[in-house]
């Protein structure tokens, strides 16, 4: 993915990491026979190996479970410290964010040892506590993962 403003692009992984950090709700977009279809979710992760996966839970089935498995390639967006930018003139008027936007695949989780993981990841991104799940408390929901293909960072400030 290339950013049209290299002056705030952030590249290295530790900055990229914060932001994730920061960031508490992920955009996914995904596309079925009806169209495009963008849905927030709540998420957790695990940077290993050069490798960002996203988690996140969902119901069993409806439209977003169906899509994804139609085509379960997908594109996601994250964005936190949120600013005005004033000025003196409507012009000079901004924003200020940092955000990540990137792309990868989604994978259903069936493993239940795995889908524990991805809770504890979820809970723990969410509330900085350390939750523990058994196999009747994962089996409830869809436990579903975004291998990313790529990300970049943006920081405006």
């Amino acid at each position: 993915m290339k950013m049209r403003r290299k002056d705030r692009e952030v590249t290295e992984i530790k900055e990229l990491m914060k932001i994730i950090e920061q960031c508490k709700i992920c955009r996914i977009a995904m596309q079925d026979q009806d169209g495009l279809y963008l849905v927030p979710v709540n998420f957790g992760y695990l940077y290993i190996n050069n490798q960002l996966v996203l988690y996140f839970h969902s119901a069993k089935e409806g439209r977003k479970i169906n899509a994804l498995k139609e085509n379960s390639e997908i594109c996601f967006e994250m964005d936190c410290e949120h600013s005005l930018i004033t000025g003196d003139v409507a012009c000079q008027y901004g924003y200020s964010f940092k955000s990540i936007i990137g792309n990868g695949r989604v994978a259903f989780v069936h493993d239940v040892e795995e889908k524990k993981i991805a809770m504890f990841e979820l809970m723990k991104h969410q509330t900085g506590q350390n939750f523990s799940f058994d196999e009747n408390m994962v089996d409830c929901v869809a436990v579903l993962k975004i291998i990313v293909h790529q990300f970049t960072g943006k920081d405006h400030h």
